[in-house]
Parts: C-alpha cells; structure tokens; sequence
C-alpha cells in the first residue's frame, strides 16, 4: 500500500496490537497490564466519529432493550442534513418518516444476547437521540437551538437554549413496575379476567408500520380507526411480527373486545406513556417558569444553523 492509500485507522489498530503483543512479551500473559488497553474500543469508535449514548441516560432508561444494549451515535452528514431540510412541517406522515430516516442513518446498536436494531430504539426515546446527534453535528456553542419565550409573569422576553439539562420528562406508572419482566424486557400484565397481557412502549419500527398503515389508508381513502391507533402500537410489542395479517388479525380481534378490555388497555397505554414533556424548565433570573419547546422555523432548524450572523461579513 502506498503512502498516499495507508488507511490512518488500520495504522492505528496494528499500533495497539504490536504495543500489546510487546507488554504480553516483556511481562508474560499472567503480569501483563491490561489497564493501558482497556479504551482501545473507545478510542477507535472517537476515531472514527462515533460517541456512545449511555440508555440509562434515555428516557426509557433502557428498560425495552437488550441488558447488554451498547448504543452509539455520530455527526449527521451534509447530504443527510440536506435530505432532513426537505422536511415538510405540515405533513405528520412525512415528519415521521424524515426524522426516522435521519436517526437510522447516525446511529448503530448492538447485543450479544438479543436481537436489537435502530427499529427497536422506543419512539420516545427518539427525540432526545435527535438532539445529541445535533449536539455532535453543531458542537460549537453559538450554533445551539433557542426559543423565543416571552415571561407570562413579567412580560420579559427572553432567549432560551433548548437544551437537554432543562428537560422535564413524562415516566411510566409506578403501579406497573411489579409487571415488568426483565427477561422479556415488556410488561407480562396479569388480569383477572382476560388472562395475561403482553404490552410495552412504541418503538420506531412499530410506529413506522404505523405510519404505513395510515398512508394506504389515506391513498384508498378509507376510514382510520383512531381507537386502533391509540392501543395497538403498545400490544404488538415486536415490530418483526407486524405485518398486514397481524394487523387484520388484530382489528377482527378489538372489535370483539368489550368495553371492559378496551378500557383497560387503554388506560394501560395511559400509565405506559414516557418521554420529554413539551416543556421545559429553565430559571430565567428572575424565576424559574416554563418554557414550551419549538423551533423557530419549524423542525427542519433542528439541523440547520439558525443564527447565520457569525458567518457573514
């Protein structure tokens, strides 16, 4: 390989391999000290740009993903940014699809005991992970998000970092802990008269088929059963299984529900409900108040700069 082809990173990683080999050599493998080696991983992931996301850092707090779940994210490109931008703020189904789009593309998860893709990371989870992906996309300090927040008390108007820090979040009902199977990673809900029912909190790739769902519907112009959409994303718990029969199956199956079921699991998907609230709470020197999250020009500013001022002359 010439000078001009070496791959930086393959160099680095032969770098580490001889200095290991050396220590093992000069110590013996029983004295060796491993602890100098112990970032290796950490240090070629930073290389090559990606950043691990703790899930106890989520707000599912990783409770639906693998035990050993490792998360990882990286800065979004220019021609993944440019494809966000065409976002269209007006069209839910397109909102929906853009932002999936552009958290597949900058993230990669893995499991040594479990099956586990970008599709199963928890809808709710998905907005925080948008926004440390902004932060590794925009770090410098001037290309942060601001709201524009105008004080109810004081009539003051102020300009808020939307940041993190100052997240409120929205988490699952107590009352279901004592359901919660660590093995499944779901809710295993015992009820008297409907046996056990197996729930858990949307993830991307449910929603997406959801998302599916109402577009052939929209295209055909059928009717969209809403009180199908507000259960079913929490009862089909595997987005594997979600196909077109499973979802016919599982119609035929609600509409003979009685009343008692259904508001049941309804209410059960009530107390399931996790994530960031549309508020946040930021002291703003003169008190600590609520501030609504938004963006000045609609979710498309989530990637791209809104103060140009700093690159003009």
């Amino acid at each position: 390989m010439s000078e001009e082809t070496k791959d930086p990173y393959k160099d680095m990683v032969e770098s580490k391999d001889q200095a290991f080999k050396d220590e093992v050599k000069q110590n013996g493998l029983g004295k060796a000290s491993l602890s100098k080696f112990s970032n290796d991983t950490l240090d070629s992931d930073a290389h090559l740009g990606w950043m691990h996301v703790g899930v106890d850092t989520l707000p599912s707090k990783g409770m639906f993903y693998p035990s050993d779940a490792i998360v990882k994210i990286k800065a979004a490109t220019v021609a993944e940014i440019r494809h966000f931008s065409t976002i269209d703020d007006t069209n839910l189904v397109d909102i929906d699809e853009k932002l999936n789009e552009i958290v597949k593309a900058c993230i990669t998860v893995s499991s040594k005991t479990s099956k586990f893709s970008p599709k199963d990371i928890c809808e709710e989870d998905r907005f925080f992970i948008l926004l440390s992906i902004r932060d590794l996309t925009f770090p410098d300090p001037e290309h942060s998000l601001k709201v524009n927040h105008e004080s109810p008390k004081t009539g003051t108007k102020h300009e808020v970092e939307l940041s993190k820090d100052y997240f409120k979040y929205y988490t699952i009902d107590k009352s279901l802990d004592k359901y919660y199977d660590t093995d499944s990673r779901k809710f295993l809900i015992e009820t008297k008269s409907f046996g056990i029912i197996e729930m858990r909190p949307p993830s991307i790739g449910i929603m997406e088929q959801v998302t599916k769902y109402i577009k052939e519907r929209q295209v055909k112009g059928l009717k969209i059963d809403q009180s199908l959409l507000q259960v079913m994303p929490f009862i089909i718990t595997d987005w594997r299984s979600f196909t077109d029969q499973s979802l016919f199956k599982l119609e035929v199956e609600m509409n003979g529900w009685d009343h008692r079921k259904y508001s049941l699991i309804y209410k059960l998907a009530e107390q399931m409900k996790m994530g960031i609230q549309p508020t946040m709470l930021v002291d703003l020197g003169d008190g600590v108040e609520d501030v609504p999250i938004g963006f000045r020009d609609g979710l498309k500013s989530m990637f791209i700069i809104q103060d140009i001022a700093g690159e003009l002359l």
